[in-house]
């Protein structure tokens, strides 16, 4: 009898134990490392560019091929998934999951989640408390507005090496052209990521004057207003079509998340040879550009959007290019006075926040030698001094062979600096630029008080546009 029922309890134990179970579903681990992200459709490609970001950082599996794959697909629109395709995956891995919980864990457990740091709240601090925190580093990136590649990622979205880039550099800001420039959702995402990327939100800017100097308006694929040329609307000797151009570009330029417009030219095109300006200024007669400048300031002002006075002081009456070699120009401060200065006085009148400088000679009037762009005498001397401009001054591109060729990148950078300068413009070579201005300021060269002079005009034009 004892052995009839021992062999009963066994016949039990192999009818009910399990273990030649025919259920796939506890055998199947395929699912297991296969379980998508919760993030949503709804998040923005700022978001998902800072996950990304944080997922090399924890997952420590991930080869480094496939981080720079995924962060490169997590930024393009086309390939988000949706909310329904999430859903019906995250239901099937969901049942997966649930049917091998008695499956014992691995020996080698995941390392725990590592969170970053908060961003500062930099809304309810005042500028000075803004600059109070922030350390030397972080104060000499404010100086610079950089070409997006430059920071050691892609030219049309926010990937890895952008994220590094900003992370090391701390730039004020970046300026899109037209290899950055794709579609509307393209631009839009890309510039969504570098703000969220930038633990100080950055000035976005573009060269948007209208007629063939348009980077948005001349890509493909945007539908927005184009005008023929800034001369065409002088010739009509009518400002409120200046107000037009100004209020039209600031708020398409808006809507895609730029923030700073490089325009409008306030150069008085009086050299039939000029080949850098030609229609690219209102016009000829000194008092009609300085009207509509004046009114085109105003229109960019009526939608928000921080506007660029160019190229101080005074490109129109010049034969050679700054983009390729040293420019002169031969007037006294007093005829400039009558003529090249009133379209910058009247847009410096009308409220324009930033003024660009031109790497031009003006030896008559300087006695340092150096271009507009890296002299004291001009910028801090005639602009600030004399013209009363107390905004935000920028070199023209640094990257143009009118500077470049003799001063370079390092020099450059750090002369400008000195001389008033606020915002070094595209260095062609960021980093090299970059220390060469942070160890003038630890080797007193350039003074802490100087540095922050610019970096508090910064902040405070940021803070003016609701940026920080």
């Amino acid at each position: 009898m004892k052995k009839i029922a021992v062999l009963a309890v066994l016949a039990a134990v192999l009818t009910f134990g399990g273990c030649g179970s025919t259920d796939s579903s506890v055998n199947d681990l395929s699912g297991i490392d296969d379980v998508p992200q919760t993030t949503t459709v709804s998040q923005s490609i700022t978001e998902s560019g800072t996950t990304t970001s944080k997922s090399k950082t924890v997952t420590k599996k991930t080869t480094d091929s496939s981080d720079t794959n995924t962060s490169n697909d997590s930024k393009t629109p086309e390939n988000t998934v949706s909310s329904e395709q999430q859903a019906q995956g995250g239901g099937a891995n969901t049942a997966k999951q649930n049917a091998v919980t008695t499956v014992p864990a691995p020996a080698e457990t995941a390392a725990p989640a590592v969170t970053e740091p908060p961003k500062k709240n930099y809304s309810a601090m005042s500028v000075d408390e803004i600059l109070n925190t922030m350390t030397l580093e972080e104060k000499v990136g404010q100086l610079f507005v950089v070409r997006p590649e430059k920071l050691g990622g892609s030219m049309t979205n926010c990937d890895g090496g952008t994220v590094g880039g900003l992370e090391k550099y701390h730039v004020g800001g970046v300026c899109m052209f037209g290899q950055n420039i794709q579609s509307p959702s393209q631009i839009t995402g890309f510039i969504n990521g570098l703000q969220s990327a930038s633990d100080i939100p950055l000035f976005i800017a573009v060269d948007e004057e209208g007629g063939r100097v348009a980077r948005v308006a001349n890509s493909a694929g945007f539908a927005v207003q184009k005008f023929a040329s800034m001369l065409s609307v002088g010739n009509t000797g009518d400002t409120s079509q200046a107000y037009n151009v100004g209020a039209v570009i600031g708020s398409y330029l808006k809507a895609y998340g730029f923030n700073v417009d490089l325009a409008p030219v306030a150069d008085v095109n009086t050299n039939p040879n000029n080949v850098v300006i030609g229609d690219r200024a209102f016009g000829s007669d000194p008092s009609i550009v300085s009207q509509m400048v004046a009114s085109t300031v105003s229109g960019f002002h009526s939608q928000s959007m921080i506007c660029c006075l160019k190229h101080f002081p005074g490109h129109g009456d010049t034969t050679e290019d700054t983009h390729k070699q040293s420019v002169t120009v031969y007037k006294t401060w007093e005829q400039l006075k009558g003529c090249e200065m009133l379209p910058f006085a009247g847009g410096i009148n009308a409220g324009a926040d930033m003024v660009m400088v031109a790497h031009i000679n003006v030896p008559n009037i300087t006695s340092d030698g150096l271009p507009a762009s890296l002299s004291y005498e001009l910028i801090t001397g005639k602009l600030r001094g004399e013209m009363g401009f107390n905004g935000v001054v920028v070199t023209d591109s640094l990257e143009m062979e009118a500077v470049r060729q003799q001063y370079g990148d390092a020099n450059g950078a750090v002369r400008a600096v000195k001389a008033g300068v606020d915002i070094v413009l595209m260095p062609n070579d960021l980093g090299t630029a970059y220390n060469a201005v942070l160890n003038a300021v630890k080797s007193g060269e350039i003074t802490q008080e100087r540095l922050d002079e610019s970096v508090r005009r910064i902040l405070n034009l940021k803070r003016k546009y609701g940026i920080i």
